[in-house]
């Protein structure tokens, strides 16, 4: 990975490990984005012009899940793209999640009347699928904890069944290759402001081809239209493509998007992925010197369970990690180094008997 440019881009004033619940953005978009706000503010923006950021975000992130750009909508979170998917189901479809999955990906499902969902530890996913199934929906990376999905048995189930797959990839994608695994899936939904590194505001849905004609416009607006600038009266003809699934973009999130994602491109996951993987493996070696037992992933997310009191004790001495689900998350991005794996594990008693969690 190209060091020289990670140093040009990011100058974190804290040991930042906290990629999982916030991205950094870089500095070509922070460079962007104030000087959009400039221009708003002297009064000569173009509102029009914005469709060049959006429409630069759309393609990188098509490219980066190895999808056609028609088959790419955006909107600003990914729980409303989750929305669209749950409006298209039938009356009395069952659902599929995995036990412990982040609500953006559940909700929706919970609480449409009608639906039944199906509750089912993460490593029973594939298994779980019958042909009473409507949908498995789960993400590619857990947000609790950093375990990954194992995509080519779920992906294997489902079409065995000929049940639809929806990805969020929204934990996976910046440091983990989305192909072919996001072409092969019928939905892929994904919030741009953790690993993508792109301010929030910003999401993804991937919509096959096959799928798309059962889904439905959820609150279409004049973005939604073949020709947003040209439909904005009277009636919207819907977009002949994923199109027909924006939400209308706001338009500062994408300007530092576009830079973002370019970053991302050039970097390229493998390589950041690469990068972030052997920082999390070397974290993980030191919490079981120390006697820790980090949950067992191949992950750039390392959870310890039971820890996550130590969160803010870490932030008051400059290290900033999560809390989640009662375990300490700490995330590894681009921008992180082995010394900050040393920083956080000198902050990290030895573990004793009261502290170290069951397995």
């Amino acid at each position: 990975m190209d060091l020289d440019l990670v140093g040009r881009e990011f100058a974190p004033a804290t040991v930042y490990l906290n990629t999982a619940g916030m991205g950094l953005p870089p500095a070509r978009a922070v460079a962007a984005l104030k000087e959009a706000v400039d221009e708003q503010a002297a009064g000569r923006a173009d509102v029009v012009a914005y469709d060049g950021p959006v429409g630069a975000a759309r393609r990188a992130f098509a490219r980066l899940a190895g999808v056609p750009e028609r088959n790419v909508a955006v909107g600003a979170t990914a729980s409303e793209h989750v929305g669209v998917v749950a409006a298209g189901l039938p009356e009395g479809a069952e659902v599929v999640v995995a036990a412990g999955e982040f609500t953006s990906v559940t909700a929706a499902f919970q609480h449409r009347p009608g639906l039944r969902v199906r509750v089912v530890p993460l490593e029973r996913i594939a298994e779980s699928v019958t042909a009473g199934t409507a949908l498995v929906a789960v993400s590619i990376v857990q947000s609790a904890d950093g375990r990954l999905v194992d995509l080519d048995a779920v992906r294997a189930a489902t079409r065995r069944h000929g049940v639809r797959l929806l990805l969020d990839a929204t934990q996976a994608a910046g440091w983990l290759p989305l192909a072919p695994h996001a072409a092969e899936a019928d939905y892929v939904v994904c919030a741009g402001y953790k690993w993508l590194l792109a301010p929030r505001g910003v999401s993804f849905l991937v919509v096959s081809d096959d799928a798309m004609p059962g889904l439905r416009p959820i609150a279409p607006g004049w973005y939604a239209a073949e020709e947003p600038w040209e439909d904005c009266y009277d009636e919207v003809r819907l977009a002949n493509s994923a199109r027909r699934f924006d939400h209308g973009p706001a338009w500062l999130p994408y300007v530092g998007a576009a830079q973002s994602l370019a970053l991302i491109e050039e970097l390229t996951p493998t390589r950041i992925g690469a990068h972030d993987r052997a920082l999390a493996a070397r974290c993980r070696e030191g919490l079981r010197a120390l006697g820790y037992r980090p949950v067992d992933a191949d992950s750039a997310i390392v959870s310890v369970a039971g820890l996550g009191d130590l969160a803010k004790q870490l932030a008051a001495d400059g290290v900033r990690v999560s809390a989640r689900a009662g375990g300490l998350r700490v995330a590894f991005h681009l921008y992180n180094t082995e010394a900050d794996i040393e920083r956080l594990l000198s902050y990290m008693p030895p573990a004793t008997r009261s502290t170290a969690p069951v397995a």
